[in-house]
């Protein structure tokens, strides 16, 4: 790669350790920031001139703590708190020196001229946890809590953030600013909760996780049925939240889940970008090696002795079909009974109306259709494009023809339009009736 895509790439993969172990030292998240973003500039200057540092991450963490000092150094007036974090990054920088071999030349130098200070920095992986739980603070909305865990641990600009929600770079850097404004005004504690405390926040990370997950594999809005850079996010930051705590089985359940979810990426569109539902996938062209990771990180999740989860449930039902052959090979039964455990550990109406596919599939359609009754889904796409698959299912092709033009008129994804109306023309050309 050339200087300037490798700064990136080292960016997206190292900001999160950067960020979170500046925010602890600095005890905010703006300054870490703007100290990250101050070295990723120096990179973007220098490395394409220089050459890329045997140990990138290190130099930018070099260079982001000695800007850090100076700025420090050069306040006109300092009082107690900034003379207290001067002090603080100096020490930690002389311990970071010593540790360094004699005679290093500084951050700029090449092989074995960098302290490596990414290898002895204390606590680095609670850094990226702290930061993590940071931008899922309790005080911040869910949209905002995605946004920010994007920017500050996934390392992306404002406009990848914007473009990937369809929104203006603008509106996206207010809302990121509001956040932050909302966490400087909770004064978040800069230490990993613990304890209860913990395991709620957990759950908050855990979700946000897969809301980026979510919305890459199924785009709410915009012309593309998914989005793989963002399918891609999701699986980095399941990945890396399950190193970071390895005794918690859901989080390996999470991760599971999206890489068992994720393998069907290749499949899930023609090479003209429209989608291809699960039956009529191409199951060779699933990434088979995703799939043995998920199923891998679904066994040690299972094998904990602790009670399965949501998401060690819906990775079991994605294992199911990552197992299966073919669609007739699929143990839809299973499937069903899972579904049932699902909604007995997590209820809600999205639970029950993926469970109707299971019991239509298992049972028959008028068993799905059953479990349909009474569930209610305002606004969703999902519930009468459901319902239209169990009618068609059921032979009922006009009533399943009106199903999938309500699910049509509900969804803002121009792809999703586009499958639900065929669909709704194919069950009118099922019964004779070609009006639109």
């Amino acid at each position: 790669m050339d200087g300037h895509a490798e700064v990136t790439a080292v960016w997206r993969r190292e900001s999160g350790r950067l960020v979170g172990a500046l925010a602890r030292l600095t005890r905010d998240v703006d300054l870490a920031e703007d100290l990250g973003q101050d070295a990723l500039v120096e990179a973007l200057e220098q490395w394409p001139r220089r050459g890329i540092p045997d140990n990138p991450a290190a130099w930018l963490m070099t260079t982001a703590r000695r800007r850090a000092i100076d700025r420090f150094r050069r306040a006109a007036t300092l009082d107690r708190r900034t003379r207290e974090l001067a002090r603080r990054l100096e020490q930690d920088e002389r311990e970071r020196q010593q540790l360094g071999r004699p005679g290093a030349p500084g951050p700029l130098g090449r092989r074995g001229a960098v302290t490596d200070v990414a290898d002895h920095l204390d606590h680095i992986e609670d850094d990226v946890l702290r930061l993590l739980f940071l931008t899922c603070h309790p005080a911040l909305t869910p949209a905002s809590r995605v946004a920010l865990t994007l920017r500050l641990v996934g390392g992306l600009t404002t406009a990848e953030i914007a473009r990937a929600f369809l929104v203006g770079e603008a509106t996206m850097a207010q809302r990121i600013s509001r956040a932050k404004t909302t966490l400087r005004a909770a004064r978040p504690a800069f230490e990993l909760p613990v304890g209860d405390e913990r395991r709620a926040r957990l759950a908050d990370v855990m979700a946000v996780v897969y809301l980026v997950f979510n919305e890459g594999y199924a785009a709410t809005a915009g012309d593309r049925w998914t989005r793989p850079d963002l399918c891609r996010e999701g699986v980095r930051l399941a990945r890396l939240l399950a190193g970071l705590v390895p005794d918690e089985p859901e989080v390996h359940g999470l991760r599971a889940l999206v890489e068992l979810q994720a393998a069907r990426t290749p499949a899930r569109t023609t090479p003209t970008g429209a989608p291809v539902l699960l039956d009529d996938q191409d199951r060779s062209l699933w990434d088979h090696a995703l799939v043995d990771q998920g199923l891998a990180a679904l066994h040690r999740a299972a094998r904990s002795g602790r009670p399965i989860g949501a998401y060690t449930l819906q990775a079991s039902i994605a294992a199911c079909h990552a197992q299966a052959a073919t669609p007739a090979a699929t143990d839809w039964p299973l499937v069903a009974a899972l579904y049932d455990r699902l909604a007995a550990v997590a209820p809600g109406p999205v639970v029950e109306v993926n469970r109707a596919v299971a019991h239509g599939r298992a049972f028959g359609p008028d068993t799905g259709l059953a479990v349909l009754d009474g569930v209610e889904l305002p606004g969703s796409s999902l519930l009468p494009a459901v319902r239209g698959d169990l009618l068609a299912a059921a032979g009922r092709h006009r009533e399943a023809a009106a199903a999938f033009v309500t699910a049509a008129g509900l969804t803002a994804n121009r792809a999703e339009q586009e499958l639900l109306r065929r669909r709704a023309a194919e069950q009118r050309a099922a019964t004779g009736d070609r009006e639109r």
